[in-house]
């Protein structure tokens, strides 16, 4: 069995709010994982410590293997949104794609039009992202993390805005993922019934497998 993420022991404090308690958990490459939990019960904060956007207090996260903050400072090959992405508000979709795909210069203009495509939007379409329903802005956060066909992708909350079948296209698109060898952690407050192999609850910054 491939580990794509491993935590040990990772505590995380602000001032003096727990936010990360001791928590240790593996998961497996190759599966889509749910954390579900309500506000504040440490998802984002779980999810920026994978991501080396923060350090734990205490303990550890390793990556592929690779310790976050030791052997590297960010994960290998990682696709991710969390909390709000920081799209340019006056250019469109693809406009803002191509141009955070130039600053890792990954990959080119057919992969940002097929990634939008694959998420439903029209690559094409003048519209600017400021006229974006928040389920278009959803869409988009997920054609920004796929695009680069990163081997583990991390969406906080991904489903927002999204009606019953927006969630089911998109939960299309994660089994297509996943049959491709993908890895895939999903925070949400409410989790589409049947996308996850394995589901986690958070709370007070507990992770608990279900």
């Amino acid at each position: 069995m491939k580990i794509a993420v491993e935590l040990v022991c990772v505590s995380k404090s602000f001032q003096k709010e727990k936010a990360l308690k001791e928590i240790s958990h593996s998961f497996e490459a190759g599966k889509i994982h749910g954390i579900i939990g309500f506000n504040g019960s440490g998802k984002t904060v779980l999810f920026k410590c994978i991501c080396g956007f923060l350090y734990p207090d205490s303990g550890y996260v390793k990556v592929w293997d690779e310790r976050i903050g030791k052997d590297v400072d960010f994960p290998k090959s990682l696709g991710m949104i969390i909390e709000n992405p920081g799209f340019r508000p006056y250019l469109s979709g693809y406009k803002n794609l191509k141009y955070l795909a130039d600053l890792q210069k990954k990959v080119g203009k057919e992969e940002v039009v097929n990634a939008i495509l694959r998420v439903g939007l029209d690559p094409f379409s003048p519209k600017k992202v400021r006229q974006y329903s928040l389920g278009m802005r959803e869409r988009l956060g997920i054609a920004q993390a796929i695009m680069e066909d990163p081997d583990l992708i991390i969406l906080d909350e991904p489903f927002n805005g999204l009606d019953k079948r927006g969630a089911a296209e998109v939960c299309q698109i994660f089994r297509e993922l996943r049959e491709r060898g993908k890895t895939i952690l999903l925070a949400a407050h409410n989790m589409p019934e049947g996308i996850c192999d394995t589901i986690c609850e958070m709370d007070a910054g507990v992770l608990t497998q279900k």
